[in-house]
This record gives structure tokens, C-alpha cells and sequence, in this order.
């Protein structure tokens, strides 16, 4: 039955990108046609003005993306045990454990993960000082994420040579990276993805690293304004028409923005450079709000972690998957409205569930979900542009 599943996933996949190539393949046609058309007609001059018209035409079209982004992978002991369970003592599988979201990520035009953890070849290791197996790198790929940021007080948990072998399990799974880097060469380049022929920049920070010196001014990107700012108008030099920032932030299990927060996102919500901001770090979720008119993710809580109410709030097993609906036209882009759906992660197995499917499927406590859905959405909240998926349980 899974292999059933991931060959109509992947047949999912394939049908997306035959109908991307046959819409460009129709708009290249569509030139074509219409420049025969002049030539017959009127000459180059005619021809000039047709293919002109058809490509402006073409530009001015709207593109409409959506971008899923989600909590922490926070890979505690029980996590890694776990995925040696599942992958039968030889290696570390993940995917299981995240397999009821895969089609939210699949369906989206741009699926990002934020990961917490280094990955090394070191032997695992939980909290405090984080190592995770880098087989997490290939769950991430076969879940369907296509980039992840890799900022947060827990990227220097190895030193900058656990920085190198993170990224380099992400390089060698094909998923993208950002937020820390190998090189000033490496960190220097914006990491830019092409989403239905729109550039999309991919920019990362955390605001601490749990006391630890950085290496090198490279090895992981402090979330400072002046920063961030530099880099987004950058990235727009580089041809990024979105501009997406995820900051790796704010105090907590704290589900209100703290002071500090606020004060970084109206900063950076006032430039023209900046699309969204997402945000992690909370492990509890925050509120989704417009900030000088751009959406802020404040926080998304955890994706998977082994964080329980013994030992932290019991909104430490809530999160949520945000998908950014977007716009670009003429070069400029927006977010329409934000979707979420709240995730809940089942113990003691550490699987992920969409709360409104696992209700109707049956699948977990049903007390459980509820009380999950009540706590996410009173504090992420709904309304003009921001709604719950569902919007109600059934």
C-alpha cells in the first residue's frame, strides 16, 4: 500500500511539471503564431511590435504560487530512535513519521522545512547539544520538501564543521539550503529556487546560538536588520521577485510575539525588498498577522519533537504547516491569504497528524485533536486572509 502511495505521489509530481511545460510550450507557441501572423502582414516592423506585444502580454499575466513552510524538526533521542526502528536497525527513517503531511507538502508549489538539528556523522545525540543522523537529509527529500533553512541556537551544536556536514547531507539528498554556509563565497550567493518561472529568494537567520562563538562570520547568519535587509535587496538585484525570510526567533513556549519580535518585523515589513516573514523557534505556535502590510508567520511551532506536557506546555505538541497563497504580477508579488493547518504529534509513536484528517479518519485521540485544534487556532487566529484547514472540525 505505501508503495502504491508514493508511486501515485510521484505520478502527482510528474503530471505538474508535464502541465508547466505545456503551458510555456503554448505561450512559445502563442509567439510564434503571432509573429507569422505580422510577418504577413506588415514586415519586421509589425513583427518587432507582435512579439513585444505577446511577450508583455505573457509578463503581465498573474502567477499564482503556494508556499507551504513549517515548524522545527527537533530531533530529540526519542526521535532518532524511532526512525532506527523503522528503518529496521540499519538506518534512520524519518519519513514515517511525517507521512499523513507528505501531500500537503507535495501539493505545494514550494515546500520549505526548517531544520534545527545538525546533521554529522558523529553519534547521535539529543538536548542539550544536538546530532542528528544525516539519513534525515534523504527523509526530507522523499517527504517533498525542496529547501530547508538551516539558522537556529542549535546550527553550531557540532562547530563549523558540523555547519559543512549538514549542508553537505542536504547537497548530496538534492534539497536546498540557507541560513548557513561552508564559504563568505557560499554565504554571499542568495539561494534563489525557480517556481513556475518566478524567482523565489530563500533567506535565513536566528537571533541566538545558545552562547556558542561563531567560527566564522559565515558559518551561520545572525538575524540582524541591517543584515537582512542588505541581503533582500540583493537578492532582488540577483532577479528574486519573492523574497521570503525565515527567522529562527522570540522567547520560548512565549505564544505572544515578544517585544523584540515585533520590533524586527515591522523593520523589516516596511521594505519593498520583502515578501513574508515565517517564523520558528517558539516550539509552541504564534499568531499569523499582517505587519505594515505584509504577512508575518510569527511562529509555527514544532513539526516533530519529543517535547510533552511533562516536560513543557502541552501546546509543545501543537504546530502548524502555513501556506502562503501568492500572486505575482508584473514583477511584484503578494500574499493573497495564508492557509494553516494544525499538526499535532501523536506520542509515544512521534507521528505527525493534520488534525482535521486524522478526526475524520479516526486516527489518534480524538480529545486529543480537538484540544490541539482550540489551543492552535485561538492563538494563530483566522479571519480576512488567514483561515484554519478546516476551518472547522468536523
Amino acid at each position: 500500500m505505501a508503495t502504491d502511495e508514493r508511486r501515485a505521489r510521484r505520478e502527482r509530481r510528474r503530471r505538474q511539471v508535464r502541465r508547466r511545460r505545456l503551458t510555456a510550450l503554448a505561450a512559445v507557441g502563442a509567439i510564434l503564431l503571432v509573429s507569422v501572423a505580422a510577418l504577413a502582414s506588415g514586415g519586421p516592423n509589425v513583427f518587432e511590435r507582435a512579439v513585444s506585444d505577446a511577450v508583455e502580454e505573457r509578463r503581465n499575466r498573474p502567477v499564482r504560487l503556494t508556499i507551504e513552510a513549517n515548524g522545527d524538526l527537533l530531533i530529540h533521542s526519542q526521535i532518532f530512535t524511532r526512525a532506527l526502528e523503522l528503518g529496521g536497525g540499519r538506518r534512520y527513517d524519518f519519513q514515517p513519521m511525517l507521512r499523513e503531511i507528505q501531500p500537503w507538502v507535495e501539493r505545494a508549489d514550494l515546500a520549505l522545512c526548517h531544520v534545527e538539528t545538525p546533521m554529522t556523522s558523529a553519534p547521535p545525540a539529543g538536548y542539550p547539544v544536538f546530532n542528528t543522523p544525516p539519513d534525515l537529509a534523504k527523509s526530507i527529500k522523499a517527504v517533498g520538501w525542496d529547501a530547508c533553512s538551516t539558522a537556529s541556537n542549535h546550527t553550531l551544536d557540532k562547530g563549523a564543521e558540523g555547519v559543512g556536514e549538514t549542508l553537505g547531507a542536504l547537497d548530496r539528498a538534492g534539497v536546498r539550503h540557507y541560513g548557513s554556509a561552508r564559504s563568505a563565497a557560499e554565504a554571499a550567493r542568495p539561494t534563489i529556487v525557480d517556481v513556475k518561472g518566478v524567482k523565489v529568494a530563500l533567506l535565513g537567520y536566528t537571533e541566538m546560538t545558545n552562547g556558542i562563538p561563531v567560527p566564522n562570520r559565515w558559518s551561520v547568519n545572525l538575524a540582524e536588520a541591517p543584515r537582512i535587509l542588505t541581503d533582500a535587496r540583493r537578492a532582488r538585484e540577483a532577479g528574486a521577485r519573492v523574497v521570503i525570510v525565515n527567522l529562527h526567533w522570540g522567547e520560548e513556549f512565549q505564544q505572544e510575539p515578544s517585544a523584540a519580535q515585533l520590533r524586527l518585523a515591522r523593520t523589516l515589513a516596511r521594505s519593498d525588498d520583502i515578501t513574508a516573514i515565517v517564523g520558528q523557534h517558539i516550539h509552541a505556535a504564534q499568531p499569523i498577522r499582517r505587519v505594515e502590510g505584509k504577512i508575518v508567520v510569527f511562529g509555527e511551532g514544532n513539526l516533530i519533537s519529543a517535547q510533552t506536557a511533562a516536560c513543557c506546555p502541552a501546546a509543545s505538541q501543537d504546530g502548524i504547516l502555513a501556506l502562503l497563497d501568492l500572486v505575482v504580477v508584473r514583477g511584484r508579488a503578494s500574499v493573497e491569504r495564508v492557509r494553516y493547518v494544525p499538526v499535532y504529534v501523536r506520542h509515544p509513536d512521534y507521528t505527525v497528524l493534520p488534525v482535521g484528517e486524522a478526526l475524520e479518519r479516526g486516527v489518534g485521540s480524538a480529545a486529543e485533536l480537538r484540544e490541539s485544534y482550540r489551543r492552535t487556532v485561538s492563538v494563530v487566529g483566522r479571519g480576512p486572509g488567514v483561515e484554519p484547514v478546516p476551518a472547522r472540525l468536523p
